[in-house]
């Protein structure tokens, strides 16, 4: 990944005196880091050792629960089904913030051979599968714990207020379920508490540990989620022309769709991805099939490029099928997808320096477009946020080529959760003080 400036750093080093400041870590971050190292790392074990799937995150929030009335909260369960919510209400006067973290693993089976690695298993789409937090959310989980803990400890002196947001469900509900960061919204998340900004992190393979990854602007991709069932007519394989074969049918019309993409969207203007991530048809080596699905998604920054995809995506299907004597439905899923990821410019700039402070001007750098997606996208819509990644992967292993988040040999690591808390709770202070560094 290219190293570039990050936008505005020069220009606010140089000319604003409140920037400067901002870049000397916070001795109550440093102590406090100290202080919960160890117990973050013993937290983000036992939540990677127990993961569970999308709205079944009942053993998590129950532990997350717990360790927040240890702290003298008051959390509220059940929101969004498993998700948790506390108010810090600090001492002093002040802004309104959010911070959010994810609790949700992934249906895979873990390969990385680590003393704690999860061996659970849980059923998905109707099959036994491996539950392995793939995507490092037991690390967000853990790490705002720890920045819950510290926020706390300085609550008689801290301006403000802090909306602690355990979310389940980023990776997405099973459908027809609802979840995520949308259901919390609707069941009235920032109703009555109405943050003046919103921030999270993600743990990142592709960001070196000790290095932090920001941009203003556009930072993750849209995801839409489509499924298409090419329907021929069945018979025996060894007289296909007895039959119409909707394998042969969705072959073709897997390598058409490409197309879209590489001929027909305008990518000198925002890159965009299809992919088709799963198919099914038949059951029998000697059978042709009725008709065979298959499941993919869509990647966009671009709303009308969006619109365009849909329509060349629902074209392709048809045409493609009948071409083979056969028919295609297609169905995109334009409401439960996630809108792009966008920090806002404004805030991005202003807290640059906070995040410097922890690890140096440096190590704070601009990615490139990521095609991920994130349902943190949904809060940036409600109020300005922003959004980091924090390097997971070690010194020595080259992050281009290391495990990627959603692999089951993902490996993080540990220093993450100490540049996470520090950084988050640096963030935190810095906004809650009105930029005045400790």
């Amino acid at each position: 990944m290219a190293r570039t400036t990050v936008l505005l750093t020069a220009l606010l080093c140089a000319l604003s005196p409140l920037a400067q400041a901002q870049q000397v870590q916070r001795p109550e971050v440093a102590e406090a880091a100290r202080r919960l190292q160890q117990q973050v790392v013993d937290w983000r074990r036992d939540f990677h050792e127990h993961p569970e799937l999308s709205n079944r995150e009942e053993r998590t929030a129950a532990k997350v629960a717990e360790r927040l009335r240890a702290m003298g909260l008051q959390p509220k369960t059940g929101v969004a089904v498993h998700g948790v919510v506390a108010i810090i209400k600090g001492g002093l006067p002040g802004p309104k913030i959010a911070l959010r973290a994810d609790m949700d693993a992934l249906p895979v089976t873990e390969q990385t051979g680590l003393p704690f690695a999860s061996r659970a298993k849980a059923e998905y789409r109707g099959e036994q599968v491996g539950v392995m937090h793939a995507c490092g959310h037991d690390a967000h989980t853990a790490t705002l714990l720890g920045v819950a803990d510290a926020l706390v400890a300085m609550r008689d002196r801290l301006p403000g207020e802090v909306m602690l947001i355990f979310q389940p469900a980023e990776e997405g509900a099973p459908p027809p379920e609802q979840g995520g960061a949308d259901l919390m919204l609707k069941q009235g998340l920032f109703k009555d508490f109405k943050p003046e900004a919103v921030f999270g992190l993600h743990v990142f393979s592709s960001v070196q540990a000790g290095q932090i990854a920001v941009r203003g602007g556009p930072l993750m991709a849209a995801s839409d989620r489509f499924s298409i069932t090419v329907n021929g007519r069945q018979t025996h394989g060894s007289a296909p022309w007895n039959g119409i074969d909707p394998i042969v049918a969705a072959s073709d019309l897997i390598g058409t769709a490409q197309t879209i993409v590489s001929r027909r969207a305008n990518l000198s203007r925002q890159p965009a991805v299809l992919t088709v991530g799963a198919i099914k048809g038949g059951i029998r080596y000697n059978i042709i099939p009725d008709s065979v699905e298959m499941v993919g998604t869509i990647r966009t920054f671009d709303a009308d490029m969006r619109r365009q995809i849909f329509a060349d995506l629902r074209n392709v299907a048809e045409h493609t099928a009948a071409a083979h004597g056969a028919t295609a439905v297609t169905d995109i899923y334009e409401n439960d997808g996630n809108p792009a990821t966008v920090n806002d410019p404004a805030l991005t700039a202003r807290m640059l320096p906070s995040l410097q402070a922890v690890v140096g001007t440096d190590n704070v750098y601009e990615p490139p477009l990521q095609m991920g997606s994130e349902d943190f996208s949904l809060y940036a819509q409600q109020v300005p946020a922003m959004f980091f990644f924090v390097g997971s992967t070690s010194p020595g292993i080259d992050p281009a080529t290391a495990p990627s988040n959603h692999s089951p040999k993902f490996l993080l690591d540990e220093k993450a959760l100490d540049v996470g808390l520090r950084a988050l709770l640096q963030v935190s202070l810095d906004y809650l003080h009105g930029g005045k560094a400790g």
